[in-house]
């Protein structure tokens, strides 16, 4: 399973990376949105891990535009965010997201929901023992 990860803070894509990989991901990482939809693209990834404040183009627009390209509208994304607001989550799901999580990352948490909307679309997540 390939995930494109969306991460402009590098603390936080490193420890992400690290344990995303050792689960049994492969990895695509982009530090901002433009690059994300490039990547997105011409990587084929499974799922996308969307950071959502970004810079050059953050990740509700990214998202948008994912979500409106025929060539990557049906890949997952989850947001993933420090802004846990009331009416946040229905942001990022009103942006084409399919899945919300906040920061900081509750990995096991984070790998449920990935595991989810790959099997909703499918695919099969490796085992998270």
């Amino acid at each position: 399973m390939k995930l494109l990860l969306v991460e402009d803070n590098e603390m936080n894509r490193d420890m992400l990376s690290r344990r995303l990989t050792r689960k049994g991901y492969e990895l695509a990482i982009a530090v901002d949105g433009q690059e994300a939809l490039a990547l997105a693209a011409t990587a084929a990834p499974d799922l996308i891990l969307m950071d959502m404040s970004l810079p050059l183009i953050d990740g509700w627009e990214a998202t948008r535009r994912l979500k409106a390209d025929p060539a990557t509208a049906a890949i997952p994304v989850i947001a993933l965010t420090a802004h846990a607001m009331a009416g946040d989550r229905e942001q990022a799901l009103g942006a084409g997201c399919d899945d919300y999580d906040t920061k900081p990352i509750e990995f096991p948490r984070l790998l449920e929901k990935i595991a989810a909307q790959l099997t909703r679309v499918g695919k099969t997540p490796p085992p998270t023992a």
